[in-house]
């Protein structure tokens, strides 16, 4: 009999809705009393809760997660209600599905690392995302696309139709309702105006650990100078080349017996990991932008 219960409050309890609330504002007295007032009037149970004063911008941020009972109000109404909290304290704020996938759309240029992680990651259930479309200027990796039985847009690309294949991009994100946009080693430089419409949601995987040893053979540069830490950063995409807020960056440590190339094989690793927590990061809602920087509330 008691197992039977048991049973029985386990796939209650696995059917309630989640949701993730995200909010930014001034910091001041309160805020973390009202949020999580209102949640408790509200039926609602929280299950993890962050949350960061920036002594330096005077900025509040904090991510909470919870589950709703049949006494919570509908979802619309529930947002509703809690307007009232945000207009109290002037909070950017967002009420997020915690249970749905957001839509990705990949591009990615001729080197397959960090697609290829992705890709797999996406299989085995790793990463809560769906990939409707992955797009490139080569035809190269379209086999891998293929194989993981995902639509592959070869979209070349030339100093004269950047216009016209970016607006091929931007129909591409509209009509398929992508959320984030991965450059997974996409080797081109987005124009201001796709930087601007994918403002927060697109990221970029940077062969190396900003700010230093830009442009072409980071990785070359760095046996030149004979560095002692390799590393990778993740960004969000602006119109500022490489200086977009940084989500998320890893090294390692390296020394004199390394050769450019088993630099350049560290250095794959070190970029599929960073790229996979930053979209792991955003698609969870951990990222909150706090000027030129990002608060990632792990």
């Amino acid at each position: 009999m008691t197992t039977g219960t048991g049973d029985m409050t386990e796939k209650t309890e696995s059917k309630q809705k989640r949701f993730i609330l995200t909010i930014s504002c001034s910091d001041s007295v309160g805020i973390v009393a009202g949020v999580s007032g209102f949640l408790t009037d509200n039926e609602c149970f929280i299950t993890e809760s962050a949350h960061f004063g920036d002594p330096a911008s005077k900025r509040f941020f904090m991510r909470t997660v919870f589950s709703v009972s049949t006494f919570t109000p509908a979802t619309d109404e529930l947002a509703k209600k809690f307007s009232r909290i945000a207009e109290r304290f002037q909070m950017v704020w967002g009420l997020h599905d915690a249970d749905r996938h957001e839509r990705v759309l990949i591009m990615v240029s001729r080197f397959d690392h960090c697609l290829n992680d992705l890709l797999y990651r996406y299989r085995t259930g790793d990463m809560q995302i769906e990939i409707p479309a992955i797009v490139s200027n080569h035809p190269d990796l379209e086999h891998l696309a293929n194989w993981h039985d995902i639509p592959f847009h070869h979209l070349p690309v030339t100093k004269d139709t950047k216009a016209e294949q970016e607006v091929k991009i931007w129909q591409m994100v509209q009509s398929l309702d992508i959320d984030l946009v991965v450059l997974a080693r996409y080797m081109q430089i987005l124009s201001p105006r796709m930087c601007d419409r994918l403002r927060g949601r697109c990221i970029n995987i940077h062969h190396s650990f900003l700010p230093g040893f830009k442009g072409a053979k980071p990785y070359h540069q760095a046996h030149v100078r004979g560095v002692k830490l390799i590393g990778a950063t993740a960004h969000y995409v602006t119109t500022d080349l490489d200086e977009g807020p940084i989500i998320d960056q890893e090294v390692e440590r390296v020394d004199h017996t390394y050769a450019p190339e088993r630099l350049v094989a560290v250095g794959r690793d070190i970029e599929n990991v960073t790229l996979a927590r930053a979209v792991r990061y955003h698609v969870e809602h951990r990222v909150l932008l706090n000027g030129s920087k990002t608060v990632v509330l792990r």
